[in-house]
């Protein structure tokens, strides 16, 4: 008998049980998440009527896999763009949100009469939110286009990075049981680095790398390539010591800026629900009734503790923050749980052995039950925004308004600034690319040279000038390019801020030099690195033009990488003011409009939406005028709120349901012979219209002299021929029954 490996059984088992699940639920018109963790306690331990999981550790990697897919996926959408662009708003209100729920989950713990340590691990724990969890719920309440989504996603973004900084924090005071600051802020340090590095890089080589392979990219290959990008960016994160979830997210993101984006995100699907349904069915798996009941007391205490503190932080955090009162009450009441991470740090505290074994199973109880109360706290966001804007008072919902428009108008800053800004960011982007350059060399190539080619000087030599050179065109960045030329001539005939400029240039050469000491430090001894250092800033200065050069070539290459979206993309808050947004739609041939005009359709007088956009294959239109007609395939960039938006969604959505699906017409070949009084005879096949009568074409006519094989329009049909048509089956039925055409 053959045997079957019980991680197949048990797949197959979990994707059976989700399915029957889920169709119910659809039915229900509940949100399938909720399926997906009722059908996880079916077939989990803690229910013993139907068949169970046999293989608890390997659907653990499926659902790993699962976390890695839906994060990668949340990055092709949210890209480093977006990051920045709600990077203040979304990183106030994560800080004010974590500080908060770290401050009342001690309290908490210590008013339950818990350890400190369990107190301190608690407040972890529900510091956190679900990322994946959010993600589900927006995509089955259709809400991921809503404007309040872009905010609740970078606040999640926010969080995963902070709980990466949170867990070498807890470490260390689980350990020490002391703060250790200088390890929190090298942990800090080497995360700013590593994305940096990784983004930087990313975006020169992936776009590129892309495009130079697109003869070769079909569906398959770029499915297979874009899988690939993401576990190599995982396996990286977790060298690098970070967690698999921010190495997919980071792939996504760089993969977002380039033009295959909307293609990897439709490819990539099926395999995120795959594995995503996987994740959601294990985390249902893990719920146990029993401990449940043990600790329901804290386990309800804790419940509360989170729904209603994270709400009101996030809440708070986004009015702080200037955002409007809706888009903070609906910010706050979808961070509402805790999820993956939360159980990462929980787990961390049992590995550690500063923790109680209670503390995992009541993380594992409080996530499954905010899970099941998320999407209807999505749900009901917008009603408590109704019922608060009634019930406050009336200055204070116009205080709020007036502190959100300040806060969300662009500000003045002068040129100084911008200059300082600008120089900052460059120095920041130049010295990670170098000291990358450097640490590679020394701690990579030096070694690897030593071990394979022996401790050789010459050998030394070489690795030493390779890498050099292949820094000379950062370092001269540093060193001798002049950066913001234009604000430096206006600063010059003003002459104003020269002091200030001068100091950075020097910031700027003290860095290169540093680097350049550091690397040859590595190879040889201080005097020698004293020496090359000094030729090496003479040889910048003698090659300046090349290597100038060298360096605008790259930097060209960046931006272009980088920017390689924007003709196709419009960023919605430059367009959208106050709460509209955009929102693209893709539009098939069965929605209404089709082929009709913009003044036709009249989208702005029925919806209160503009178009801002169309982009029609490798074409864009912007800012289209009345006279533009709609074509199948068109992707249209629409703004409007979130109402007008549902409103116009709703209607394109319903018309295509009322089209009527047409029985497809059968096509046959059959003949018949014509006859005296048939209206074909003495006629040519032009004058016969055969095509407009019988929806066919004459392939063939037999006549006394033979036959004729796909015959010419001219050709004159005689009484007696034999005509063979292709058509529609009804047709050449009814013709064979009356012998001629009416």
């Amino acid at each position: 008998m053959i045997h079957l490996p019980h991680l197949i059984k048990d797949l197959g088992l979990i994707l059976g049980a989700a399915a029957l699940i889920t169709i119910l639920f659809k039915w229900l018109k509940q949100p399938l998440v909720l399926g997906y963790l009722i059908a996880g306690f079916i077939v989990g331990p803690h229910f013993n009527l139907l068949p169970t999981v046999v293989e608890t550790t390997d659907i653990s990697i499926w659902a790993e896999l699962g976390v890695i897919m839906l994060l990668f996926s949340l990055g092709l959408e949210f890209s480093f763009k977006k990051l920045l662009k709600v990077g203040t708003p979304a990183s106030v209100t994560a800080i004010v949100e974590i500080a908060f729920m770290l401050l009342i989950g001690y309290v908490a713990g210590t008013l339950m009469g818990w350890s400190r340590m369990d107190s301190i691990f608690l407040g972890g724990v529900l510091s956190i939110s679900s990322t994946t969890i959010i993600i589900r719920a927006f995509d089955e309440l259709g809400v991921k286009g809503h404007k309040f989504a872009s905010l609740v996603f970078g606040i999640l973004i926010v969080e995963d990075l902070v709980a990466i900084l949170l867990m070498v924090l807890l470490s260390t005071l689980a350990v020490s049981s002391q703060f250790a600051g200088t390890e929190m802020l090298v942990s800090v340090a080497k995360l700013i680095f590593f994305l940096v590095l990784w983004f930087i890089s990313g975006i020169f080589f992936l776009p590129t790398f892309l495009r130079r392979a697109r003869k070769f990219m079909n569906d398959e290959m770029l499915l297979i390539t874009s899988l690939a990008l993401c576990i190599g960016m995982v396996w990286l994160a977790t060298i690098v010591g970070f967690s698999p979830a921010l190495g997919a997210f980071i792939m996504g993101s760089i993969l977002a800026e380039t033009v295959y984006a909307e293609k990897i995100e439709h490819l990539i699907k099926p395999v995120k629900d795959l594995f995503g349904a996987v994740f959601f069915v294990s985390v249902g798996m893990m719920f146990d009734p029993a401990m449940l009941v043990e600790y329901a007391v804290p386990v309800a205490i804790i419940i509360v503790v989170t729904i209603l503190g994270k709400m009101l932080s996030t809440a708070s955090g986004a009015l702080i923050s200037g955002q409007p009162l809706k888009s903070s009450v609906q910010a706050g009441m979808s961070l509402s749980q805790i999820g993956e991470f939360s159980f990462i740090i929980a787990t961390l505290g049992l590995q550690l052995k500063v923790t109680s074994d209670f503390l995992y199973p009541i993380a594992v109880a409080v996530s499954a039950i905010t899970t099941f109360t998320t999407p209807y706290m999505i749900r009901f966001s917008e009603p408590m925004y109704e019922w608060l804007h009634k019930r406050l008072p009336v200055s204070w919902t116009a205080a709020i308004h007036r502190y959100s428009s300040r806060s969300q108008t662009i500000s003045n800053t002068t040129d100084w600034q911008v200059y300082v800004r600008s120089g900052v960011v460059n120095t920041i982007l130049i010295t990670v690319i170098t000291s990358a350059i450097v640490l590679l060399s020394a701690y990579y190539l030096l070694p690897y040279t030593r071990t394979r080619l022996g401790d050789n000087t010459w050998t030394t030599i070489i690795g030493a000038i390779a890498t050099l050179l292949l820094m000379s065109p950062f370092l001269w960045s540093l060193i001798a390019r002049r950066h913001r030329m234009d604000l430096i001539e206006k600063f010059a005939r003003q002459n104003k801020y020269r002091t200030g400029v001068m100091l950075l240039q020097l910031f700027r050469s003290a860095i290169a030099i540093f680097l350049i000491g550091f690397l040859i430090d590595r190879f040889f001894t201080p005097q020698i690195a004293l020496i090359v250092t000094v030729a090496m800033l003479f040889f910048l200065v003698l090659f300046s033009k090349r290597i100038q050069s060298l360096y605008s070539r790259i930097r060209e290459r960046f931006l272009a990488n980088y920017n390689a979206r924007d003709a196709k993309r419009i960023k919605n808050d430059l367009l959208a003011p106050w709460d509209a947004h955009m929102v693209e739609f893709v539009i098939t041939s069965d929605m209404p409009g089709v082929g009709k005009t913009l003044r036709e359709l009249a989208w702005r007088e029925k919806y209160g939406i503009n178009v801002a956009m169309i982009e029609r294959g490798q074409r864009t239109i912007n800012t289209p005028n009345r006279d533009q007609v709609i074509f199948p395939a068109d992707i249209i960039s629409v703004i409007g709120t979130d109402e007008q938006l549902d409103k116009f969604r709703e209607d394109m959505e319903a018309a295509k349901s009322l089209v009527v699906e047409r029985k497809p017409v059968e096509v046959v070949l059959e003949h018949f012979t014509v006859s005296e009084n048939s209206v074909f005879a003495n006629k040519n096949i032009r004058e016969g219209q055969i095509r407009e009568k019988i929806h066919g074409i004459v392939v063939g006519i037999e006549n006394e002299h033979g036959r004729v094989v796909n015959p010419d329009s001219s050709y004159i049909i005689r009484p007696g021929d034999i005509v063979w048509v292709v058509g529609d089956k009804l047709r050449m039925l009814s013709l064979q029954k009356a012998q001629e055409l009416v």
